[in-house]
């Protein structure tokens, strides 16, 4: 408290810049255990902000480029005759010719296409055993089987675990083989072909002549059991186009999946073209963004309690602060320091702690997108919206959260702090 000379009248006291940053950083550092275990909670809520939204784009960014990769190099071709013949009560064959396969690929793009459509069977009964009933624990009845060409092999590149794919020779000849995916051959028990095994659908032995793990085309074939296409049409009644048409998967080169969309349907039917309907699959970002979302909101949430963690450790940290320095607040609101002085000080404090936890925590998020990044063999996604401001969030949460200890500091009495 200064004098003026002239009138002995005290001037108002005031607290500097300089002087508040001196206060609050010799406030943070008499215990910088307490300090440092205060900024923890807002570190690990600002840390997880900013590595949840790099890595949900990173993550979302390497999906779409798959995605897009695909979709550039696939088309689908789909059956959408009417099901039946003009002048008989039957279903009528399929719409794609038998040199489906060969007609497509010697068209300009076309890497590799393949037909195929789920064979319709009425009470099926199916297992690795000749013995096995409708009734018995063995029945893989729900085991899908699919007729396919053996051109669709090369169009969806599937990869294979034991044995082989069939060809043209099985198809033309309407041989009794078969191709299990991965998820049919545990189901059935056969993992190894040395011993020739049987797949019996319906009574009828079909030998496994191999087993695929992976496709990059059709996963749902994984789940059944594949058999040649001229076998299927000898054995069982051809697909109905209104329940479960027949289609073509088309695998382009790149940039011919529109020029290959356009001519599919002509040169497999110059006759009727309108049977068939040749398209791109369907664009997979909505469902992408979609559970990109909701992983990012399931993971904000987590990183908002966090924050609350947080700010009520900073809210209690600074509480106890104001509680234990009750004598220094009386002491230098007794030589004219004023109310908003003292609030200042310690929401300058909380602040503070604040801001370092978020640039603590901004950069363990950081580190955390690039280390998995680079573990992953990914491109990693920062957005600057999400990283830039991320300290700031530390900030407004250290400052909210001293805002209650800081009015209470002020609103200390110094008669009553000074006989403490």
């Amino acid at each position: 408290m200064r004098w003026r000379r002239d009138r002995r009248v005290p001037e108002r006291s005031t607290l500097g810049v300089r002087d508040l940053a001196a206060e609050a950083t010799a406030g943070i550092l008499q215990r910088p255990a307490r300090s440092l275990l205060t900024t923890l909670g807002t570190v690990l809520g600002v840390g997880a902000f900013v590595a949840v939204l790099g890595l949900t784009s990173t993550a979302a960014g390497q999906i779409s480029s798959h995605f897009d990769a695909l979709k550039q190099t696939t088309v689908t071709v789909t059956d959408v005759g009417d099901g039946r013949e003009r002048d008989k009560d039957a279903p009528a064959p399929v719409a794609f010719p038998g040199d489906a396969d060969q007609r497509v690929t010697a068209l300009n793009g076309a890497v590799g296409a393949g037909v195929f459509w789920p064979v319709s069977l009425s009470k099926p009964v199916i297992g690795a055993s000749v013995a096995v009933t409708a009734r018995s624990s063995g029945n893989a009845g729900d085991l899908p089987v699919y007729a396919a060409s053996a051109g669709l092999f090369g169009a969806i590149e599937p990869t294979v675990r034991v044995g082989r794919v069939f060809d043209r020779f099985h198809d033309r000849r309407g041989e009794r083989v078969a191709v299990l995916g991965a998820a049919a051959a545990a189901r059935l028990g056969i993992s190894q072909l040395h011993a020739q095994p049987a797949v019996f659908i319906n009574g009828a032995a079909f030998t496994v002549v191999g087993i695929i793990d992976d496709a990059e085309r059709l996963p749902e074939l994984l789940l059944g059991i594949i058999v040649p296409r001229g076998t299927a049409e000898r054995m069982y009644r051809p697909p109905d186009p209104t329940i479960s048409p027949a289609q073509m998967v088309i695998r382009t080169r790149l940039g011919a999946a529109q020029l290959i969309a356009r001519q599919a349907a002509l040169a497999l039917r110059p006759d009727r073209p309108d049977l068939l309907q040749a398209t791109p699959p369907a664009d997979p970002h909505q469902l992408s963004d979609s559970v990109s979302g909701e992983l990012t909101g399931l993971f904000l949430t987590l990183a908002a309690i966090c924050l609350v963690i947080g700010a009520v450790g900073i809210t209690n940290t600074t509480l106890v602060a104001v509680l234990e320095r009750v004598g220094e607040i009386g002491l230098r609101r007794s030589l004219g320091a004023r109310p908003r002085h003292i609030a200042a000080q310690f929401l300058t404090e909380s602040t503070v702690l604040g801001t370092v936890g978020g640039l603590t925590g901004t950069a363990l998020g950081v580190g955390v997108v690039l280390t998995v990044a680079l573990v992953r063999d990914w491109t990693a996604v920062l957005d600057p919206a999400t990283v830039l401001p991320a300290p700031l969030i530390g900030s407004v949460v250290g400052m909210l959260a001293g805002l209650y200890p800081a009015l209470r500091a002020a609103t200390t009495e110094p008669l009553e702090a000074l006989r403490r």
